[in-house]
């Protein structure tokens, strides 16, 4: 088979699906998110987590699933509310489910990789103010010891903060997600101790008994911005800005303690400098940018899908060249390795998902030609799940589930995931199928050095 792959990852890539705590399994009372839910019109239709896929039940027999497609990692979080379900009140219960879980999927040979925070908080957290409030530094702070001490035998590959930037940014600046705050100011003292919390929490996985063979970053949601019409000032600049809030402000604060740009954000948190030993990417659409007088909410801008582009269940354009820019440019600004931690689309009829399966490798594929240390691609997700303030509409499986009766049955994309696993890489066939716009690329090419796509 060698001789017909167009493209190998490395022998040790890791491949799987992703998963949040909150979004698969269920019964998760004890945080802010399902007490926002059960507020009438906060979610479309209606939905509630309620048992969600029964994961915590089923987790067993959903890793055999996994690991009979094939899988060989699995990206999870702990659920904080459930292992402290008071402040500083250890559930013991809790913390050996945790531990029983880690267990099976080492018993299996899925590499966990295990997210500290996945948009919940407790209860207890949210009505004492929140991540507006500077305390909660420390109570992240005490998770993650507990975490390290308990599961540091267990889990070689942590996130502390799935996107940072997507929380602050839904929940405190457009108000979509609890605690629904409208506050700029608010969104961006929640990022600086969000950013500080992370290098609290950096420190103790990394001193923790199992510390020196933890590997700690943040799984950052990533998109391409680009002006609708390059040669307008304020396109340009609306697009400029969300390049370097949302995309890079985080990133650049763990990286070097400081950020310079945009001068809303402007600051220093040395603690932070040089915590992130790697970056996790999700990636899944791009935004065309046009300024917008009547959108100061939104930096004076209005974003939208490229006219005429294919386009998700969740209206987002299917864009793969947009993951191989950015892998490229993460390398080059930060030169640490990455994962792809979520990458996918929202397809119920699973009519696009094997294409936007085949094209986003392949892109990351040449990502690897040009020189990016990329060490494994979680798609998002194993199952369909609860989607946050979308409800159980929107469709990210592999897994098709039924919530009626918990049936779960692998979609036709995953039995084509199933193989590219297997082979390790990209046939030529499969680029001919699913993207043969990749074909040159891959004719006669070579490693090189990291540069910025064409």
């Amino acid at each position: 088979m060698a001789d017909d792959l167009a493209h190998h990852f490395r022998d040790d890539f890791l491949w799987g699906a992703a998963s949040a705590a909150h979004q698969v399994e269920g019964g998760n009372r004890n945080n802010d998110w399902w007490e926002w839910e059960q507020l009438p019109g906060k979610v479309k239709n209606g939905d509630r987590s309620g048992d969600a896929c029964e994961h915590y039940l089923r987790y067993q027999k959903d890793f055999e699933l996994f690991r009979q497609m094939g899988h060989n990692a699995h990206r999870l979080s702990i659920e904080w509310s459930r292992v402290f379900p008071e402040p500083e009140v250890v559930d013991g219960k809790a913390v050996a489910h945790y531990r029983e879980v880690l267990e099976t999927m080492h018993r299996l040979k899925l590499t966990p990789l295990v997210s500290l925070h996945h948009f919940t908080n407790p209860l207890w957290l949210s009505r004492r103010g929140g991540w507006e409030d500077e305390a909660a530094i420390e109570a992240f702070r005490q998770f993650a010891e507990l975490c390290a001490r308990e599961y540091g035998d267990l889990v070689r590959i942590w996130t502390t903060f799935n996107e940072p930037n997507v929380y602050a940014y839904q929940s405190y600046i457009l108000g979509y997600w609890p605690p629904e705050k409208r506050d700029f100011s608010a969104g961006v003292r929640v990022m600086r101790h969000m950013a500080r919390a992370h290098a609290a929490a950096y420190h103790e996985l990394k001193r923790g008994p199992h510390g020196s063979s933890a590997t700690v970053g943040i799984a950052q949601h990533m998109r391409v911005f680009q002006p609708w019409r390059p040669w307008s000032l304020l396109d340009r600049a609306g697009a400029a800005l969300p390049e370097a809030g949302f995309n890079h402000w985080f990133l650049r604060v763990c990286t070097q303690g400081r950020a310079r740009f945009p001068p809303g954000l402007r600051g220093r948190i040395p603690e932070a400098a040089g915590t992130l030993d790697y970056i996790g990417l999700n990636y899944y659409s791009r935004d065309m940018v046009a300024f917008s007088p009547t959108s100061p909410q939104n930096l004076f801008s209005r974003t939208f899908a490229r006219p005429g582009s294919e386009v998700s269940d969740y209206a987002m354009e299917i864009y793969p060249q947009g993951i191989r820019y950015l892998l490229v440019d993460l390398a080059e600004r930060y030169g640490v390795p990455i994962y792809i931690t979520e990458n996918g689309v929202a397809d119920r009829t699973d009519a696009l998902r094997p294409r936007a399966l085949v094209s986003h490798l392949a892109e990351s594929a040449r990502a690897v030609r040009q020189g990016v240390d990329l060490r494994g691609y979680l798609h998002w997700s194993a199952m369909d799940n609860f989607e946050w303030a979308e409800g159980y509409g929107m469709r990210f499986g592999l897994i098709e589930v039924d919530f009626k009766t918990q049936e779960r049955k692998p979609r036709p994309s995953a039995a084509l995931y199933s193989r590219l696993i297997r082979q390790n890489g990209l046939l030529w066939s499969d680029l001919q199928e699913y993207y043969p716009r990749a074909l040159p690329y891959f004719v006669g090419s070579s490693q090189a050095r990291v540069r910025r796509p064409e």
